[in-house]
């Protein structure tokens, strides 16, 4: 994604799938994954920023590099804040994004002090919702967290992951958002891969995404920011410019744009919930990676696409998302070049 002058790149890294919670809409199995240790995580972060820093050479393009660092519970790492000063050596961002339930007033300072330009904190609703979906007792100690988090000054975002068993609670989040002093509600679709396959009956239809989408930009919220991480929110209202003929994903879903994903054992995805392996950080050269991926030159190939979005003319614009339409897929290949089973448009 470009803003202004700056093409802004992103790593999502989860560092641990291990988690104190069995949430109910997770993309994980629960099974157990080896984590890289420390030396590899270092080197790999100095490759990250070699990849980036030889882009900007090569095509005279300033970049923006940021971290999305993650888990499972990324808290559970008890080498973190040394990895997170590593990359903060790296002169790139980063994020933390946590169920929030392990935050003390000790690791929020200490997370601030780490230079975390912000913290994600997971929330499903109102208590009652939130603890159906991520265990008994979590809505509490999320909040615990979330006001440890906002007294040491840090940014935090509370974030929902949409189905129908919250879509009827939008205002009760943002009244619990701006109550424990949260800058902003984020929002993003529920995809059923991993135990949240188990919910693919409580995904909204259509519609039902179109209507939580016209409420939350009618809603009034005074100085807290609603961020909705859905490339089809971004075209409700006809966004950017539209080039029929451009054959380039230029915005929209990040996958194969933007960013990747880094797995705890080291494997590369295009998109943790699009479980496709197309490398290893260790085992295999980056930017190679990057250049030719089958996957990944697919994922960009406008052609290759099947159904609506193929023919969409907003495709360089949206994509939809690639992991839904491949977690929704009934075909047998490439299920994330299909439709976007939830798009309104």
């Amino acid at each position: 994604m470009t803003t202004g002058n700056v093409f802004e790149f992103f790593i999502q890294w989860h560092l641990t799938e291990r988690c104190n919670l069995r949430c109910l809409h997770c993309y994980q199995r629960g099974s157990k994954v080896p984590e890289l240790p420390f030396d590899q995580i270092e080197t790999v972060i100095g490759e990250v920023a070699e990849m980036v820093a030889g882009w900007s050479a090569a095509y005279d393009i300033a970049f923006s590099l940021s971290y999305n660092v993650t888990g499972g519970e990324p808290y559970l790492r008890s080498d973190l804040f040394e990895i997170l000063k590593k990359i903060r050596e790296g002169e790139a961002l980063f994020y933390i994004l946590t169920n929030g339930t392990l935050v003390t007033r000790e690791i929020a300072l200490r997370t601030a002090e780490s230079g975390a330009a912000g913290v994600q904190v997971s929330l499903e609703g109102p208590e009652h919702i939130h603890d159906r979906i991520r265990g008994r007792g979590s809505f509490a100690r999320a909040m615990k967290g979330v006001r440890h988090l906002v007294s040491s000054g840090l940014l935090v975002t509370l974030n929902t992951t949409l189905s129908q068993l919250n879509a009827g609670y939008i205002t009760d989040l943002a009244a619990i958002a701006r109550g424990c002093g949260a800058r902003r509600l984020g929002f993003a679709r529920l995809v059923p891969a991993g135990r949240g396959g188990a919910l693919s009956g409580q995904m909204l239809d259509s519609e039902g995404l179109r209507s939580v989408y016209s409420q939350l930009s009618s809603m009034t919220t005074g100085d807290l920011e609603i961020v909705i991480g859905d490339p089809i929110a971004s075209q409700m209202q006809g966004g950017g410019h539209i080039d029929p003929a451009s054959g380039l994903a230029l915005s929209g879903c990040a996958v194969a744009v933007s960013g990747m994903t880094f797995l705890s054992d080291g494997t590369i995805v295009p998109c943790r919930r699009l479980p496709i392996p197309i490398g290893h950080v260790v085992k295999d050269n980056l930017r190679e990676i990057w250049a030719t991926s089958p996957v990944l030159n697919r994922l960009r190939d406008r052609n290759a696409y099947r159904g609506k979005c193929g023919g969409c003319e907003r495709w360089t614009l949206c994509r939809g998302c690639r992991a839904i339409a491949h977690a929704c897929s009934k075909s047998e290949q490439e299920g994330y070049l299909d439709t976007d089973p939830q798009c309104f448009l």
